[in-house]
C-alpha cells in the first residue's frame, strides 16, 4: 500500500504504476500479490496519454455518516459518558459538516472535550455557538487550511469567489477545475432542476462550514480587514436604522444602513481610494459555462466588500453573517438558488441583504420576485437588495432604487453605484 502515491508528480506515477503492471504480468518470478495506491485522485491512468496499464480497478471512496450515523455516534457518548447532548445541537454539527467524518469527529472532540463546560452540564446551544466559533477563528485543522490554502491559489480564487454570487454554475467532472477542486473536498455536484424541467448537476460547496471558512479567508484576502478611512462618520449613531418599529415590532432599516455604506464609498472617491482597482472582472471562463466578457465587476467582488463594511459598521451592535440559501448544501434554510446573502441580527431586529449585480431591467423584476419568495419562506416579511450598478449618476440610483410589496412581502431596492 502507498499512501498519498497522488503527491508525486503525475509523469512518475504514470512510469510508476506501469512497472507495476509488468510485475503483475511476470508474478511468477516477483512477490507482488496485491497494490493499494491510496490518495484523493483516481490516479490509475486517468492523467495517462496511455490510459491505463490496468485493465480492472476500483476507486474506493469514503462516504459521509448520514443524520442518523451521527446522532447514533452522540448517543453512545452520551450512554458512556453520562452528559447529555441537547438534539438541536446534534443536528447543528450534521447541518455544519453535511456528515463529513473528519468534521464531525472534529467539532465532536471540541465539544465534548476542550470546550465542555463539565460533565454534569448539559451540552446546549450556548456550548455549540461557542465551539461554532473558535472552529471557524482559532482552532488549527489542518485539513481545513489545506482547502483555504487551495481556495487561494489564483487559477482556482476567481471560480470560488463567483460561487458565492452565481446560482447553479453546472458542474462537469471532465472540467479540470471542477474535477481538483471536488477531489480536494472543496466543491460537489448537486442535482437541480431547471425551469425548462431539465436536470442539471450545479457546483456547491462541501458543506456550510467549509463555505463560511473560505467566505472569511476569501473577502479577507480580496477586500482586505481593515477599511481606509472610517466606516460611519463620527457623529453618526444610526439612530435612523434601529430606532423605528414596524408593525409593532422593532425595526432594522436596512435601506438607511445602506445609504451609510453609499456615503462610505463616496468618501473614499474624494480621497482618491478606489476600492474596485485591480478586482475580478467578469471574463470568458469556460469552467463558469458562461461567456460574459464585459469586464464589469463581479458581484462576488461587491458582496465581499459590503460584508467587511457591515461588519465594521455594525459589527459589535449586529451578527452579521452569511448565509447559503439552499437546502442542498446543508442550510436551515428551506429554499434557495445556491447564493450567499448577508444576514443580520441585532437582538430581537432581523434583516436580510441580497447582492445583485445589474444586468438588464427584466432581470431586476425577477431578482426582486426571487427576493420576495425567499422570505417569505422565511416568515420574513422584507427584504432588501443591494443592487450594484456600474454607473456613478444619482439620478440613475434614484430611479433603480424602489420599493415593491410581492406576495405581502415588502422588496426594497437600494441602488450603488460602481465602477
Amino acid at each position: 500500500m502507498i499512501d498519498e502515491v497522488d503527491t508525486l508528480p503525475l509523469a512518475l506515477i504514470d512510469l510508476m504504476v506501469a512497472q507495476f503492471r509488468e510485475l503483475y504480468l511476470d508474478r511468477q518470478n516477483n512477490w507482488l500479490h496485491g497494490l493499494a495506491l491510496v490518495g484523493v485522485r483516481a490516479v490509475l491512468g486517468i492523467e495517462s496519454q496511455r490510459g491505463s496499464p490496468f485493465n480492472i480497478q476500483r476507486s474506493l471512496k469514503v462516504p459521509n455518516l448520514t443524520s442518523e450515523e451521527v446522532k447514533e455516534l452522540y448517543r453512545q457518548y452520551q450512554e458512556e459518558s453520562g452528559q447529555p447532548i441537547k438534539a438541536a445541537v446534534v443536528d447543528k454539527i450534521y447541518q455544519t459538516t453535511k456528515g463529513q467524518p473528519g468534521l464531525v469527529s472534529w467539532f465532536g472532540e471540541l465539544l465534548t472535550e476542550k470546550y465542555n463546560p463539565g460533565g454534569d452540564k448539559t451540552l446546549d446551544e450556548e456550548t455549540w455557538e461557542l465551539v461554532w466559533h473558535f472552529a471557524r477563528t482559532r482552532e488549527p485543522n489542518n485539513t481545513l487550511l489545506n482547502i483555504i490554502a487551495k481556495a487561494k491559489d489564483l487559477a482556482y480564487q476567481d471560480f470560488l469567489t463567483t460561487l458565492f454570487a452565481t446560482s447553479n454554475v453546472p458542474f462537469f467532472f471532465h472540467q479540470p477545475l471542477h474535477n481538483y477542486l471536488y477531489l480536494h473536498g472543496i466543491i460537489e455536484p448537486t442535482l437541480e432542476t431547471l425551469p425548462s424541467g431539465e436536470k442539471q448537476d450545479v457546483c456547491r460547496f462541501t458543506s456550510p462550514f467549509v463555505q463560511r471558512c473560505l467566505y472569511d479567508a476569501l473577502s479577507q484576502e480580496i477586500i482586505g480587514s481593515e477599511t481606509p478611512i472610517l466606516a460611519l462618520e463620527p457623529l453618526d449613531e444610526l439612530t435612523d436604522v434601529f430606532g423605528g418599529n414596524h408593525k409593532g415590532l422593532p425595526l432594522l432599516n436596512l435601506p438607511a444602513l445602506l445609504t451609510r455604506y453609499k456615503d462610505y464609498l463616496v468618501r473614499l472617491r474624494e480621497k482618491g481610494i478606489n476600492p474596485w482597482k485591480e478586482q475580478p472582472r467578469r471574463n470568458e471562463d469556460p469552467a463558469l459555462a458562461t461567456f460574459k466578457k464585459d469586464l464589469k465587476l463581479t458581484e462576488s467582488v461587491g458582496q465581499f466588500h459590503l460584508f467587511s463594511w457591515l461588519r465594521d459598521a455594525v459589527g459589535r451592535r449586529c451578527v452579521v453573517s452569511p448565509e447559503l440559501n439552499v437546502a442542498s448544501a446543508g442550510s436551515s434554510f428551506p429554499t434557495g438558488n445556491g447564493k450567499v446573502d448577508l444576514h443580520l441580527s441585532c437582538g430581537k431586529q432581523q434583516g436580510i441583504i441580497e447582492v445583485k449585480s445589474f444586468v438588464d431591467s427584466y432581470q431586476i423584476k425577477s431578482d426582486q420576485k426571487q427576493a420576495a419568495d425567499y422570505a417569505k419562506n422565511l416568515n420574513i416579511d422584507s427584504v432588501t437588495i443591494a443592487l450594484f450598478i456600474p454607473v456613478l449618476e444619482e439620478t440613475v440610483l434614484k430611479k433603480r432604487s424602489i420599493l415593491e410589496v410581492i406576495n405581502g412581502v415588502e422588496v426594497r431596492v437600494v441602488a450603488i453605484g460602481w465602477v
